[in-house]
């Protein structure tokens, strides 16, 4: 994990969104929108040596927060506005949160999505009723997209980050959790286009000045860490955290993160993957790429939080299922619990059930079994035997290979 240290100041005046703004909010969203448990979990606790408290955003309507500020928009807009219809780009949970509340109010709505949007998002968002238009290769390339096609029929364009009345809306967590844990000392908060990261240290600093306030960005894409600091460091490529792939974060939040918030932190795809998982195996709670970055960097540099009260947003949970299953994949081969070996056998019968006899002497299951022996460089009387086995962890996995090398058998990870 990479990080910035700044001194965040508490002063709250001269900013585009006041508390006052984000308590009127709460007013406006409240019984719409869902007041999200805040709660403490004892495991991940002492996994990583500090008080932690999770705030279930990934338990709203929608899987997500976007539908705080999407309402406090939505709710602001006039007789005449509401009939033009709006307009909004997002990868996917802003999408929904102004698709399900504008059916709500009877708002006409066309949300255009990037290209590479996971399906989950996309036909969530045309189940709760809006147009979708499914265009262009970053967000930025949709938001261009959306800001012409609205023009061009009249249409109230919803920022899903650079809005006073969404940063409003998003703000209203930061009020639940310290109205839930009043001794926090820090939040940890994703950050994509900064809309939530703002609304929370607006509403935090407000109500404790002392606290501090830890954004998360994913290493592939630190848009926020170059705009606060002046970096040049790329932003490219698929990320796990798609919910915060944002090359330009918006011009009003990168004002309000530069003046209260006091660290950034990157975190990289295996940390997010470890992340996700990690929330599944022990909340059992779905969380995407984006809602895991901050238990991501959490985990990725505990002295940093040691002894710490710290409120964590899991800030959406709208994640393909087949995209869960990789992840879970992946993080059991990390652990050693799930390996491919390849091992070189006489082509002869009884050499398969020999192989199987040791690695259940060893207590390793087998998973799969292929033998390759035509697309090899083996011997004709030979063949390439490949298998997925599953061990306790990584120093069970040492034993299962050091039983099967002294039974002369050549074993390899692949």
């Amino acid at each position: 994990m990479a990080e910035m240290s700044q001194i965040a100041s508490s002063d709250l005046s001269g900013l585009p969104v006041t508390p006052a703004d984000i308590h009127a909010a709460a007013e406006v969203i409240r019984g719409a929108v869902v007041e999200t448990p805040c709660s403490y979990s004892r495991t991940l606790s002492n996994i990583c040596g500090c008080d932690l408290w999770l705030k279930f955003e990934n338990l709203q309507f929608t899987s997500s927060f976007k539908e705080r500020g999407a309402l406090n928009r939505l709710t602001a807009l006039t007789p005449e506005e509401r009939a033009r219809g709006v307009v909004a780009m997002s990868a996917g949970n802003h999408a929904q949160g102004v698709a399900y509340h504008a059916r709500r109010l009877g708002i006409p709505a066309t949300i255009v999505m990037p290209v590479g949007t996971p399906m989950v998002k996309v036909e969530n968002t045309r189940h709760h009723g809006a147009e979708v238009v499914v265009t262009g290769a970053t967000l930025e390339e949709a938001a261009a997209f959306a800001r012409s096609h609205g023009e061009a029929r009249g249409m109230i364009f919803v920022h899903p980050y650079d809005d006073p009345r969404v940063i409003a809306g998003q703000g209203t967590v930061g009020l639940e959790m310290l109205k839930a844990v009043p001794e926090l000392d820090t939040l940890v908060v994703p950050i994509g286009g900064g809309g939530l990261i703002s609304g929370i240290a607006i509403a935090a600093k407000s109500l404790k000045p002392s606290l501090r306030i830890l954004g998360v960005e994913a290493w592939l894409y630190p848009s926020m860490y170059n705009a606060v600091h002046g970096g040049n460091l790329p932003a490219r490529g698929d990320t796990l955290a798609e919910g915060i792939a944002v090359k330009s974060p918006g011009r009003i939040t990168t004002e309000i993160v530069r003046s209260l918030v006091d660290d950034i932190a990157l975190v990289n795809e295996a940390e997010l993957e470890r992340a996700v998982a990690t929330l599944i195996s022990i909340e059992k709670t779905v969380v995407e790429g984006a809602g895991a970055a901050g238990l991501a960097a959490i985990m990725s540099d505990p002295t940093r939080f040691a002894g710490e009260k710290v409120g964590l947003v899991l800030s959406g949970g709208n994640i393909d299922t087949r995209l869960i299953a990789s992840v879970l994949t992946r993080e059991l081969a990390r652990e050693g619990r799930l390996t491919q070996l390849s091992l070189d056998i006489p082509d002869r019968p009884g050499q398969l059930a020999a192989v199987a006899a040791l690695l259940a002497e060893a207590g390793a299951n087998i998973i799969e079994v292929s033998h390759q022996r035509t697309f090899s460089d083996l011997p004709a009387k030979a063949t390439l035997l490949q298998l997925v086995i599953e061990t306790r962890d990584s120093a069970h996995l040492d034993e299962v290979m050091a039983k099967l090398s002294a039974s002369g058998l050549s074993a390899r990870c692949t």
